[in-house]
């Protein structure tokens, strides 16, 4: 009998964020157990509904939705996201560069595939969020990590990145503000990486998702508003700031240096046109969406409930014995170091399947975030105040017992 397997492709691709472990969580439920979920930053999950607005812009015009749109999407979207990029600083030009996607995820496989061939090379940071470094896979390329540095507030380690950058390197993602560790780039460290990319000629592709979800009076700064000196793709949307990850409602943007990419951006179109359009009606929420900011700030500012989760969350995972984190200043997330000489932790996987098993908490590895070390994870702040305890209580019980032998597995 013929026995088909998985593509090659796939060899070095992996999202652990919906992994081997997750399947063994549900499993595990289906068997009747109790997990408390915090592998994924859906905000559905936790009780954040979507603001009434949106939700009457979508279905109110469900009439006009039942067929293709303009393969970048619909006009009064795309000139929303042109005027909401422009008050960022990014330098579009006209709505012609503006993608309206399935997501960013839809969008980031399409940058990549347009761009790569066999053998060329991104510089992605590390830790990143997978799906970047999986579209580089699935594309031919070769995605070649850059360190992020923990002790300068995640910050990306210039030096590295720089000693990166190779014949074959054609771009640079930064993912700002970042999953998972929460960090905002200062203005200098952006515009120190533009630099390296107009000397390098390279493209920069920042993903800037969580752009509105700031703590603490931080500012974000798009990277494309620093210089028109190369290309920018930028890609963002509304999944995490307006609570719509259902919806699917991500943009793409070109700005800056179009002339080096002519070519290029031929491909995005094409690629774009392949796919037919996106969601037709979640594309009539955007204008009203890009109109309401507010409701994420009355999440984020003091007395906010992502506030005061994240705050909590991160007091109570200091005091942990074992483990430590930098506060992270943007996003849902936090990315804690475990201190692996004290607990004998060698695999990172197996240490979140043990901590599953035993106090049914389901979170995600730092390596599979590709982060190179066996020392970290991601902790989803999103649930409420009881929950979140209770979660915590349970990540406590177990740091004061555990330690992983050669016999132990997953």
């Amino acid at each position: 009998m013929k026995v088909f397997k998985k593509s090659t492709k796939l060899d070095h691709v992996c999202y652990d964020i919906r992994g081997p472990i997750v399947e063994e969580a549900k499993r595990m439920e289906e068997a009747g157990q109790s997990i408390i979920k915090l592998h994924t930053g859906n905000p559905a999950t936790f009780g954040f509904e979507v603001p009434p607005e949106i939700l009457q812009a979508m279905t109110g015009n469900l009439c006009h939705a039942h067929g293709y749109t303009d393969s970048k999407g619909i006009r009064s979207a795309r000139e929303a996201i042109l005027k909401f990029s422009r008050e960022k600083g990014i330098p579009v030009a006209g709505v012609d560069d503006v993608y309206i996607g399935n997501g960013v995820s839809e969008l980031i496989m399409i940058a990549m595939q347009g761009l790569l061939d066999n053998g060329d090379e991104i510089l992605i940071p590390s830790p990143d969020y997978p799906l970047w470094t999986a579209a580089v896979n699935l594309a031919g390329g070769t995605a070649v990590h850059y360190r992020c540095d923990e002790l300068s507030d995640w910050n990306p380690d210039l030096q590295d990145l720089k000693k990166k950058i190779s014949p074959k390197t054609k771009g640079i993602v930064i993912i700002n503000p970042n999953n998972p560790t929460g960090a905002v780039y200062p203005r200098e460290i952006l515009r120190r990486i533009v630099d390296l990319a107009v000397a390098n000629h390279l493209i920069v592709f920042t993903d800037e998702i969580y752009d509105r979800i700031l703590y603490d009076g931080e500012e974000h700064v798009s990277t494309a508003s620093l210089s028109n000196e190369t290309l920018f793709v930028t890609m963002n949307g509304l999944s995490k700031s307006h609570r719509i990850a259902g919806f699917r409602a991500g943009w793409m943007v070109i700005s800056g240096n179009k002339t080096m990419a002519s070519d290029y951006l031929e491909g995005l179109t094409m690629l774009s046109s392949m796919r037919l359009c996106s969601n037709a009606p979640s594309q009539y929420a955007i204008s009203v969406a890009l109109a309401n900011q507010q409701s994420i700030y009355d999440l984020t500012g003091p007395g906010g409930r992502l506030r005061e989760q994240r705050d909590y969350a991160w007091e109570r995972l200091n005091s942990i014995p074992g483990l430590s984190c930098v506060k992270p200043k943007a996003a849902l997330y936090l990315f804690p170091k475990v201190d692996i000489k004290r607990l004998g932790v060698r695999d990172d996987q197996r240490f979140i399947y043990d901590l599953l098993i035993q106090e049914k908490v389901l979170l995600v590895q730092g390596t599979g975030f590709n982060w190179p070390e066996p020392d970290h994870f991601r902790f989803v702040f999103l649930p409420e105040r009881a929950q979140l305890k209770e979660a915590l209580d349970r990540i406590e019980r177990f740091m004061v017992s555990y330690g992983q032998n050669k016999e132990m597995a997953v």
